[in-house]
């Protein structure tokens, strides 16, 4: 039997996740998501994994913005109007409906993120 015939790549899965993830987005009331753009082998990416990824839904934050994740490669969601494309991971880009309010490249630890997603939120709502 042949292993990758029966199983998905993990761009088919990126892709899914990606889907589920812009589905979310668009039936949340404000329109807010947050897209991490991440790569394989980014060790940042892997700490954000361990430190944030299980609590991120249960902050306030994360319910506002709910997580997309996107491969720096792609694909991108449709209809996506990024300043420019993203290089850096991970990089946090919060968008409004579709359109990007506000980037954070890099990981600013465990004890800044909710603070600086805060402020990324805050800057959408003022942009309004």
């Amino acid at each position: 039997m042949d292993w990758k015939a029966h199983h998905p790549t993990r761009r088919a899965l990126l892709g899914l996740a990606l889907a589920g993830g812009w589905a979310a987005l668009a039936q949340a009331g404000s329109g807010l998501g947050l897209l991490m753009i991440r790569r394989k082998g980014c060790v940042w990416c892997a700490r954000w994994d361990r430190e944030i990824g299980p609590i991120y839904g249960q902050h306030a934050e994360g319910r506002q913005a709910p997580l997309v994740m996107v491969d720096v490669d792609g694909p991108y969601p449709d209809g996506l109007a990024l300043a420019r494309m993203p290089w850096l991971t991970p990089s946090f880009i919060l968008v409004q409906n579709g359109a990007e309010i506000a980037r954070y490249e890099g990981y600013p630890g465990a004890d800044r993120f909710f603070p600086v997603l805060r402020g990324m939120i805050g800057q959408a709502r003022g942009s309004a």
